[in-house]
């Protein structure tokens, strides 16, 4: 993406950001409770290979906050990224850490960091595309649903969607190209460099750097 290109999407998202902040919990409300939810506590969305919890890096500093544990304790750099031509792996935001097939705060069947929780996490399984309220698939949809409750979880609906387009905005205002190579040259991954709302996170030899 060059610059011209990067200017664009930052005005689109400025746009995004504008209309979300319009957004009111009233009319969410109302269609959530149409919908219908409970979480049934079966631990599906905490689970499996293809969970992937994206969190940005206020979220990381709150857990780490939380819970005494270092970064890459609690988050680490998605795999898929692109190489440099310096051998690095360049790679965007960040994932909670899995053991295994589970979340590593998934244990003993329930969220040992509940209260500090992702945005993602608050808000399953519910997202907002541009304003309009979508659904992953989740047993608990269909059940009945505290008018309470879904007021609650469409403000934090509005809330997640600000807070995403805002890092996006960040991202691609702080984030620096660099020049692509072969991964057949690399020598694996291990210099990677994350970015991300904040810029650029270096990860060498498995340990964080400048933090």
């Amino acid at each position: 993406m060059d610059e011209a290109e990067r200017g664009l999407r930052i005005a689109e998202l400025n746009e995004e950001l504008s209309e979300a902040k319009k957004l009111t919990a009233i009319g969410l409300a109302a269609r959530i409770r149409e919908l219908g939810f409970s979480c049934l506590r079966c631990g599906e969305c905490c689970r499996g290979e293809d969970n992937s919890v994206l969190v940005f890096p206020r979220e990381v500093r709150c857990i780490c906050a939380a819970t005494g544990l270092a970064w890459l304790e609690v988050a680490g750099p998605p795999e898929e990224g692109e190489w440099g031509r310096d051998g690095s792996f360049h790679t965007l935001e960040w994932r909670l850490k899995k053991d295994m097939e589970f979340c590593r705060f998934y244990q003993e069947s329930s969220c040992s960091i509940y209260r500090d929780r992702p945005l993602l996490c608050r808000t399953y399984p519910f997202y907002l595309d541009r304003g309009v309220l979508m659904h992953s698939e989740c047993r608990g949809l269909g059940e009945r649903i505290d008018p309470g409750e879904a007021e609650k979880i469409a403000k934090v609906l509005i809330s997640r969607q600000i807070t995403e387009i805002e890092e996006a905005i960040s991202l691609l205002e702080r984030y620096r190209d660099f020049d692509r190579g072969d991964p057949a040259e690399s020598g694996g991954k291990d210099d990677i460099t994350v970015h991300d709302s904040e810029g650029e996170h270096r990860i060498i030899g498995g340990e964080m750097q400048g933090l």
